[in-house]
């Protein structure tokens, strides 16, 4: 099956094949039960698993758009959604939608939010009101998406990394980490945070400050901040985010996003 979705990248002509079809939709049956994935852990680091993500791209031409009717509501577009959440073990609350593709481990909750073909939500991971998880994104194990958070998907070029939020992390409301950021295991971002691939992470816990893009180191508490910059027509100030310091061993996993702030002498 690997060896036929390269086949079939590299020649897009052969989607007119029976079996090409079946291979594809195959892998995304298999993306939906958890059983591939886009990226998976190795190690200290994260794996991404091309052919997969090539699988996924192929799937939107070999499927014809089609209306779909839930109840008084009406959708017109080429992938199904996803069904059986009691089987699943899923709570799904209205208006929540997740795409046939995705795959969301037992013990999830869906307030109304959306979840995007190809991403993997694992267990006990609430995706709060009106959150999005996009494409091919790998959200781990008891994780809290609050109000509004925006997580981006990442589909092309296909060797990028999706976006990936480790274990036991906490989202504030309204932030948004897009174009592959990976956030480390149990780090806690404050609200309206944003991380692009190009945003400075700044730790200033130490005597000096220390700069990174692309990832939070695991358990930090993470704010949205500024740095100056100077233009052609003067200095003003950019977003940036700051680490502020570490969760305690005596934070609960569980703990509130403002419990945590104040912990390190933060309004809220």
């Amino acid at each position: 099956m690997h060896e036929l979705i390269e086949k079939a990248w590299a020649d897009r002509s052969m989607l007119r094949y029976p079996e090409v079809v079946d291979a594809v939709e195959h892998v995304i049956a298999k993306l939906d039960k958890g059983e591939v994935r886009v990226a998976e852990p190795l190690g200290d680091g994260w794996r991404v698993n091309e052919w997969v993500k090539k699988a996924v791209l192929m799937y939107f031409p070999i499927k014809q758009m089609h209306t779909m009717e839930v109840g008084p509501l009406e959708f017109h577009d080429k992938i199904p959604l996803k069904r059986h959440y009691a089987s699943l073990n899923v709570r799904v609350v209205p208006h929540a939608i997740a795409r046939h593709g995705s795959f969301l481990a037992p013990g999830v909750i869906l307030m109304p939010s959306y979840v995007n073909i190809g991403a993997y939500v694992d267990s006990d991971t609430m995706v709060d009101t009106w959150a999005t998880v996009g494409s091919c994104a790998q959200i781990g194990k008891g994780v809290h998406l609050s109000g509004g958070v925006g997580i981006g998907g990442v589909l092309e070029p296909v060797q990028a990394a999706p976006v990936i939020i480790e274990d036991g992390c906490f989202i504030g409301s309204r932030a948004i980490v897009v174009e592959g950021v990976r956030v480390g295991r149990e780090a806690v971002l404050g609200a309206n945070v944003v991380l692009t691939a190009s945003t400075r992470i700044i730790d200033v816990t130490g005597p000096e400050p220390k700069e990174m893009r692309g990832f939070v180191p695991p358990r930090s508490v993470v704010i949205p901040g500024t740095v100056p910059k100077k233009f052609p027509a003067g200095e003003y100030g950019v977003p940036c985010a700051i680490i502020i310091g570490q969760r305690k061993e005596s934070t609960d996993r569980k703990t509130s996003l403002n419990e945590v702030l104040r912990e390190h002498s933060v309004a809220v």
